[in-house]
């Protein structure tokens, strides 16, 4: 296991959609628990294989001091919404209110190929839908309506990050305010 470096806003690999999970190896284990490590180093509330520079359907969640991993996520959102605080490990120092369904039933496989159903509301089915939107390429900037979206990316461009391409940069725990998902 190790902290891996976490990608920033900026970097190609954030924007790409990332590849299903076909072999449950030792490798794939050892991504779990890179991701595991960097999200609680970090700390965040989540962490998608994308912000580690890896191209698979893989998060790790660290809610209300359960912390888990899915595989290849397939998700069933309520029509109930919930409107919120949101930030993330890769937009570092920025929190800004975005719209997510209430509840969400998640399904997909543990490191040993085994199915798993993930079942949360507020917090924990947020954390779900951000870090499978990573697993799409979608940023939860991309999710918050016009007049934010352009505040946020104006914020993020002025930061000293905002325009330096793919960089990966280790954050420290006090980069973030609050907990990032």
């Amino acid at each position: 296991m190790a902290v891996q470096p976490i990608r920033l806003f900026g970097d190609p690999v954030l924007r790409t959609p990332a590849e299903p999970v076909r072999d449950f190896d030792k490798e794939l284990r050892k991504l779990v628990a890179d991701l595991t490590e960097t999200m609680l180093d970090a700390p965040g509330s989540g962490l998608a294989a994308p912000q580690i520079g890896v191209g698979l359907r893989v998060f790790t969640y660290n809610v209300d001091d359960v912390v888990g991993h899915l595989i290849n996520p397939q998700l069933d959102l309520s029509e109930e919404e919930q409107f919120g605080p949101e930030g993330c490990l890769s937009i570092p120092g920025f929190s800004f209110d975005c719209r997510r369904a209430l509840r969400v039933v998640a399904k997909g496989y543990d490191m040993h190929g085994e199915p798993v159903t993930l079942e949360g509301s507020e917090l924990l089915a947020r954390c779900i839908q951000h870090e499978t939107d990573h697993l799409d390429g979608v940023l939860f900037v991309d999710r918050l309506d016009r007049e934010a979206r352009k505040a946020a990316l104006r914020a993020i461009r002025e930061t000293e990050w905002g325009n330096a391409g793919p960089p990966e940069v280790r954050l420290s725990p006090h980069a973030t305010l609050g907990r990032a998902l």
